[in-house]
């Protein structure tokens, strides 16, 4: 297996575990979507995507109709979308991604978290560095397609990682080929499930138990903020977790 496609699960379940979090999360995304490139799917593919990867967490239609009013509301306040960087205890780089309609309060929230587990708040683009920015896109198989084709097919489109995972193929490509893989994957008539942007870190540490527990209790206080839409960290996971 490739290194984005073994951080990725070693993530999901943390990510996804609270479904109030997905719909949230969702929720905003679609707004973001909607505001950016308008409410018709047909002519908006990253909204197009968000709608279905909705129906597969099973995310109620209404939810979904709401956010995309929302974005179209005269009372509509704009979410930003804002990187925080930082160091948690034992030198683990901590990446935050959010989408706020307020960013003097999302800034002192996560500055506080930082502060309070024994971490620091760094300035921006301060570890971006550290980290590899990639799309990730799960795919309906097709059972006349070999997994070496298709990555020979997408290799072009910036597709450096294709993975199978029970009953889905999955795509990693550079984060500005996002448009052109979505793109060819429709064209070619392939079943989007979701779309995602995963930050995967060049290298990762090793902590012992103990301090893991430290990390993932600021990691899991940061993802308790409602602007918070994702964190990453270059701290390598527990194999039995």
């Amino acid at each position: 297996m490739g290194r984005a496609f073994e951080y990725r699960k070693a993530k999901k379940f943390k990510r996804w575990g609270n479904m109030a979090r997905v719909f949230t999360k969702l929720g905003k995304e679609i707004t973001i979507a909607t505001k950016a490139s308008g409410s018709d799917p047909d002519s908006n593919p990253r909204l197009r995507v968000l709608m279905q990867q909705a129906k597969k967490e099973n995310m109620p239609k209404e939810n979904v109709e709401r956010a995309i009013k929302k974005a179209t509301s005269k009372d509509y306040t704009d979410y930003k979308e804002m990187n925080y960087e930082g160091y948690g205890p034992f030198g683990i780089a901590v990446f935050v991604e959010t989408a706020t309609d307020n960013t003097t309060r999302t800034v002192a929230n996560v500055r506080s978290y930082f502060n309070k587990h024994g971490g620091s708040l760094g300035t921006s683009g301060s570890l971006e560095f550290l980290f590899d920015h990639k799309c990730v896109f799960h795919i309906v198989k097709k059972d006349d397609i070999l997994l070496e084709d298709l990555e020979l097919e997408l290799i072009d489109y910036g597709v450096d990682e294709v993975e199978e995972d029970e009953d889905e193929i999955i795509l990693y490509g550079e984060f500005a080929q996002n448009s052109a893989i979505q793109k060819w994957l429709e064209e070619n008539r392939y079943e989007i499930n979701s779309a995602e942007f995963l930050r995967i870190p060049n290298d990762m540490k090793e902590l012992t138990a103990e301090q893991r527990e430290a990390v993932y209790k600021l990691i899991e206080k940061i993802e308790e903020d409602e602007d918070v839409q994702n964190v990453f960290h270059n701290m390598k996971e527990d194999s039995e977790e």
